[in-house]
């Protein structure tokens, strides 16, 4: 399952570029009924509404670590892990990650993406 580990830190890397690159990225990886749960309450739906919201500010550095795949069927794996990230002039961002990706035709999609700040 090391796909979903390297799928997640393309994700964060392409986070800490441009916002234009990141919305490219994840606009081949997310299914369009895909599901974003954020600190404070805020839920997306949907693959046009998360594209959306990309913010403009990338991340200056992110380190993952404790990456654990869990197959859940043939078609369904979820990865979790420790994120600390950090954008510029603010303190660190420190959270808890999961996210569930579907097979669809031979490509992991992003499915659910959940964060849950420590």
């Amino acid at each position: 399952m090391q796909d979903l580990i390297n799928l997640e830190e393309q994700g964060w890397k392409i986070l800490s570029t441009r916002r234009d690159l990141a919305i490219e990225f994840f606009e081949e990886l997310l299914i369009d009924e895909a599901v974003m749960v954020f600190p404070g309450g805020m839920m997306m739906r949907g693959k046009q509404n998360i594209l959306a919201v990309i913010d403009s500010q990338p991340w200056k550095s992110f380190q993952i670590e404790e990456q654990q795949v869990i197959s859940l069927s043939l078609n369904v794996a979820a990865i979790v892990y420790k994120v600390t990230a950090q954008r510029e002039g603010s303190d660190s961002y420190i959270a808890l990650i999961s996210s569930v990706y579907t097979l669809h035709e031979g490509q992991w999609k992003l499915t659910l993406h959940q964060q849950t700040p420590v």
